[in-house]
């Protein structure tokens, strides 16, 4: 492992393929990644292993990225993200092979937002500022900010502040006698 020249300064695995000078102060990109020139990754990132990033992404500070994620161009994650193992982004409605004229759709996550493991985000959405979505859900339109949706195709679920919410929750039965 090779460790940063600098106090503070990006560190790139030896088994990365870092082509982007834009890295941020204290992030972090591990083994078997790929991030094109035209990449951007702010201060204190974590870009875990197996994971794409292609030209035309931007990522705010303190991002985590799991393993086995693909930003593909048009992605933007803005500060304090966190994206789970496994999660799809798509930029392309109508995907067909050789198909390089298509219309790029951009995928924004807000600030705060945190997206769980394989989920799944189609063209154009917009993840609302602190939302979550639930792993597994397929989100086909924007989430607004504060929100929580899970499933497919992801809907909102009530807010943990919902008063209905907490009443429908049986109580909780002690683990030990």
């Amino acid at each position: 492992m090779t460790v940063p020249a600098k106090p503070n300064a990006a560190f790139v695995h030896p088994l990365a393929d870092v082509q982007t000078q834009a890295i941020g102060l204290g992030s972090k990109v591990w083994q078997f990644c790929v991030v094109l020139k035209g990449a951007a990754i702010g201060d204190n990132c974590n870009i875990c292993s197996h994971c794409f990033i292609e030209n035309e992404v931007r990522i705010g500070n303190n991002v985590t990225v799991k393993s086995g994620v693909q930003l593909w161009d048009g992605v933007i994650l803005e500060d304090n993200v966190f994206v789970g193992p496994n999660v799809s982004f798509t930029n392309d409605r109508k995907p067909r092979s050789g198909h390089r004229d298509f219309k790029l759709e951009r995928i924004v996550v807000e600030r705060g937002a945190s997206i769980g493991a394989g989920a799944v985000l189609l063209p154009g959405v917009r993840i609302g500022r602190n939302a979550m979505v639930g792993a597994g859900a397929v989100v086909t339109r924007d989430v607004p900010a504060d929100a929580t949706v899970t499933g497919n195709p992801a809907r909102m679920q009530p807010s943990r502040d919902d008063d209905a919410h907490r009443q429908a929750l049986p109580p909780l039965k002690p683990v030990l006698p």
